[in-house]
């Protein structure tokens, strides 16, 4: 079962909050997660170099540098999936995140049960991802994508792509001119759990056609299906 490959998985847990970290890890380790603590967002850092987690849950509210910095930070040197938790109707800090480039948010106060799956469910899409089988790919004069290096270039220019981003693309790309529904690509880039938050969808687009589209208000690689979902463009049925 690929869900026992998770139990002994490490999970950094970051929270300035001793009593919520500590609530955090236990039912992390319930599960069979091996977790590890930081208070400070410098410490995390620390953490992060030396034990090398497979999954970060990052506060956004903490003492010496926020949540935010601390992402940046992260990002700067490691792909590693990270968690956001934001605290409840703070939308913009859970925008702010995803655009910094965290994989997901999670509202507090959350319960165990929501907090493990969303963990569960950023491992297998990094699981998969990982694991997904690659080749070179020229959309068009333009773009060219190769999924073995996990690089995409535009006029040339290698553009860099988020964890999250990069899937989304993968799979459209794999799926080049069938419509896939908001559910079908929540379902494949995030997970079953997630079916029912279209916005990420929506947001993860956006931020594709902002990087690869010359014109994003009018794309011609990501087309939009009005009340359906997206379809990438038919770029095999163009080279005939």
């Amino acid at each position: 079962m690929a869900e026992e490959n998770f139990r002994n998985k490490l999970i950094l847990v970051v929270d300035d909050e001793e009593r919520m970290a500590r609530f955090i890890r236990l039912n992390l380790e319930h599960d069979g997660f091996q977790v590890v603590e930081a208070h400070k967002g410098m410490d995390a850092i620390n953490e992060l170099r030396t034990k090398m987690p497979d999954v970060v849950l990052l506060d956004v509210m903490m003492p010496d540098i926020d949540g935010f910095e601390v992402l940046q930070l992260i990002r700067e040197t490691s792909s590693v999936p990270v968690i956001m938790l934001t605290a409840k109707g703070e939308e913009d800090d859970r925008v702010k995140g995803l655009e910094l480039g965290a994989d997901d948010y999670v509202t507090k106060p959350f319960s165990p049960r929501e907090l493990v799956s969303r963990v569960r469910a950023v491992l297998r899409r990094t699981e998969a991802a990982s694991s997904g089988e690659g080749g070179a790919i020229n959309v068009d004069d333009h773009l060219k994508i190769d999924f073995g290096r996990r690089e995409v270039r535009l006029d040339g220019e290698l553009v860099k792509l988020r964890p999250t981003e990069y899937r989304l693309l993968y799979h459209l790309v794999q799926n080049a001119g069938w419509v896939l529904t908001y559910d079908q690509i929540l379902a494949k880039v995030w997970g079953y759990e997630y079916r029912d938050e279209p916005h990420y969808v929506r947001l993860y687009v956006n931020y594709l056609r902002q990087k690869l589209e010359k014109d994003p208000a009018n794309p011609v690689y990501i087309l939009t299906e009005r009340g359906v979902g997206y379809r990438f463009v038919d770029f095999k049925k163009e080279e005939k």
